[in-house]
């Protein structure tokens, strides 16, 4: 539906409370509402709330942005929320297996053999990316699972263009984005303990955002450094 020029991704569906969201990168605004309610009701709720969606979508239109990645020597990598310089060094034709590496706090170090594309060096990294947001997640996961008395079952971590994690709450399984491999560990945890919750309370409603509040207090602030932070290229 089209709301004062701005188009609203409507889904409808049982659940008791309207939720309207804005979503980081590129300002998409979602209303999830109660199947009962109609489209003029709808639509008067959303020009009601057009000063906040406005205030949110300026917010991700100034948020900082990487330049698309060209992977070559001191190029600037975000990695747990560190900003790295990058160093690509040609290995030789024997080397049998490409990687990258931070050794120290100031570089990141990618072994490739010569002739190795642009796109080659981008999906090494973003692998290695996925792989280092999976050991985290290994750390934090079971933590938060006894905390909050839920079990994931299924946890990937892929590339999402708008969220950075969801839950199917019939499942039990949670997805990741990959470009949490970027952001500091708090923030990462955030999401963690965001989607366990779901497991508890599938909408964001009140006893949701009490579970929040009660299990991690400052989330509203991690919430907002991570949807402050730079937005790179996933790919």
């Amino acid at each position: 539906m089209i709301v004062a020029g701005i188009e609203v991704e409507l889904v409808q569906k049982e659940i008791k409370n309207l939720h309207l969201a804005v979503y980081p990168p590129d300002g998409r605004v979602r209303l999830a509402a109660p199947v009962e309610v109609n489209e003029k009701t709808l639509e008067l709720y959303v020009i009601s709330k057009i000063p906040w969606i406005r205030k949110q979508q300026r917010k991700f239109a100034n948020q900082n942005r990487q330049s698309p990645r060209k992977y070559v020597d001191r190029e600037s990598h975000y990695f747990l929320g560190k900003r790295y310089l990058l160093r690509v060094h040609e290995t030789g034709h024997s080397y049998r297996s490409a990687k990258v590496e931070v050794k120290t706090k100031t570089y990141l170090d990618m072994y490739v053999k010569p002739g190795y594309t642009t796109e080659q060096k981008a999906e090494l990294l973003k692998e290695w990316c996925r792989s280092e947001l999976k050991k985290v997640l290994a750390e934090l996961l079971p933590k938060w699972e006894k905390v909050l008395g839920v079990h994931a079952n299924e946890v990937k971590v892929q590339t999402m263009r708008t969220k950075w994690g969801s839950c199917n709450t019939e499942k039990g399984n949670l997805l990741f984005n990959i470009e949490l491999a970027k952001k500091p560990y708090d923030c990462i945890e955030y999401v963690v303990v965001h989607e366990l919750a779901h497991l508890l309370e599938r909408t964001h409603n009140d006893n949701f955002i009490a579970y929040l509040d009660k299990y991690l207090p400052n989330w509203k602030h991690l919430k907002e450094e991570l949807n402050s932070l730079p937005v790179g290229e996933v790919g």
